[in-house]
């Protein structure tokens, strides 16, 4: 038996078994399963410009069990009203539509549809060196042209990489990329929960100003009861995904995942943050790490709560203060039909934009020689989660501490005081402060086994190509 067919046999029975254990969830899966291509299709045809029936292809084949319903489920893409239709089985109907530029796709659940203009986007300077238009960086050695080789290949076709984009950062100054067919500079790209860190840094920002406070409870009118366990939560226990709310899980993407209420909230409701308020406790606030979308979508609710109250003035102010002085300039963050922003894994920015967002927290948060971040915030966010066993900070995953995922990492050959923004089937911002490196690796990739996207073997080899004081070996 190949490898392959184990996987799909063991992912089919996991997916049977939770859906015996979970039937009051099954009637779900149609619309999740739906909702979830939907998205990422219109999403990727319509921000990305990729074609339809290569997003299709590569996510099925990234995602254990969804080939066992991939010949199940129909997509027709309408490029003259810019919206995605899909079913499965005929069934579970989900409608994504492309709401604008700068503001991507929506699913639409037949309800009311927020509104969202954005305003004009002013011309400022950047603080970080403008790289945009500048060609693309050849690897300046033949070890950096090695690495970029690995990372392309497909050495074993029963899981394939999929590799979309590697862009390396030295001191700031790309020293190598690449991209695959039909990708280039200028192509904005999912970073699904990568997503997560970018809010991270925009809450940041808010304790900056003085308009969130970090350790106080977070003003969400509903827990504010005085028997309400939910108000004893903060922005640090929803920045650790240690606010205890009742929602599931969010760490697989798999057909079996489809069950978890998280994952109603995503692709069922049309308003996100009002579903994941309501949600009762799981556990007490600070008690448990329980890693979900939930708590980034509320988070994402009290920004643009902070902001003005609008999508509108949400993404003003992300424009202001990080993309416009990073020079970030092909980025997209979507919206659900309320006006919530997908805050959990749906921004888009191309290869280089991710890596001057990894570049701002090499440099603790300060662009330019003007500070963005709090004094102390990239640190805050490396600093590891109690019982995050896969190796969690506040906004980013880390290498820092003893957790198993941490020495899995550094057992493999990542630096020990790494630290990154990850995004499901294979999207890293990888922030090395030792080596002055910036890694950002996006793609299509199985997250099982965690050598299939080969994001160990490009680190090792970058790390090897590169030294802390700079020189690039093999340079003449």
């Amino acid at each position: 038996m190949t490898r392959r067919n184990l996987i799909l046999i063991l992912a089919a029975t996991t997916a049977l078994s939770a859906l015996a254990l979970s039937a009051a969830h099954a009637r779900d899966v149609p619309k999740v399963v739906t909702g979830f291509v939907a998205s990422v299709l219109c999403t990727e045809t319509f921000v990305s410009g990729l074609d339809p029936a290569r997003v299709f292809a590569e996510t099925s084949s990234a995602m254990p069990g969804a080939g066992l319903i991939a010949w199940a489920l129909d997509y027709r893409v309408d490029r003259a009203r810019k919206d995605v239709t899909v079913t499965l089985f005929g069934q579970g109907r989900s409608h994504a539509v492309y709401r604008g530029e700068g503001l991507g796709c929506y699913l639409d659940h037949g309800g009311p549809v927020a509104a969202i203009v954005l305003p004009q986007s002013e011309a400022r300077p950047a603080l970080l060196p403008d790289i945009a238009g500048l060609p693309v960086v050849v690897p300046q050695t033949p070890q950096l042209a090695a690495a970029l080789d690995r990372a392309f290949a497909e050495s074993d076709r029963s899981t394939p990489r999929n590799t979309r984009a590697v862009v390396i950062l030295k001191d700031g100054r790309i020293i190598a990329e690449r991209y695959a067919e039909a990708i280039g500079i200028d192509t904005p790209l999912l970073g699904f929960s990568a997503t997560k860190s970018v809010i991270s840094a925009l809450a940041g920002i808010l304790v900056r100003k003085g308009a969130l406070k970090l350790h106080e409870p977070v003003p969400i009118a509903a827990w504010q009861q005085p028997d309400d366990a939910r108000r004893a939560i903060t922005l640090d226990h929803l920045l650790r995904h240690t606010a205890g709310l009742k929602l599931g899980s969010s760490l697989q993407a798999s057909l079996a995942s489809a069950l978890e209420p998280v994952n109603r909230m995503k692709f069922m409701e049309p308003d996100m943050a009002a579903y994941a308020v309501s949600m009762p406790m799981a556990s007490a606030p600070g008690a448990a790490w329980n890693y979900h979308d939930g708590n980034t979508v509320i988070l994402a609710h009290l920004i643009r709560q902070a902001t003005g109250g609008s999508a509108a003035h949400m993404m003003a102010f992300a424009r202001q203060e990080v993309f416009e002085p990073l020079g970030m300039h092909n980025v997209t963050l979507e919206f659900d039909a309320s006006g919530n922003a997908e805050g959990s894994s749906h921004l888009l920015a191309s290869a280089r934009d991710w890596a001057r967002f990894g570049q701002l927290y090499l440099n603790d948060g300060v662009a330019g020689g003007k500070r963005i971040l709090p004094e102390g915030w990239a640190n805050y966010t490396a600093t590891p989660t109690p019982n995050g066993w896969i190796g969690q900070g506040a906004g980013f995953w880390t290498n820092h501490g003893d957790s198993f995922g941490a020495t899995y990492r550094t057992e493999r050959g990542w630096p020990r005081d790494a630290f990154y923004a990850k995004g499901t089937l294979g999207q890293y911002v990888i922030v090395v402060p030792s080596q002055r490196l910036v890694i950002v690796r996006l793609g299509r990739s199985p997250n099982w086994p965690p050598e299939a996207d080969g994001v160990f073997e490009l680190v090792r080899d970058v790390v090897a190509a590169t030294d802390s004081k700079g020189r690039l070996a093999g340079a003449n």
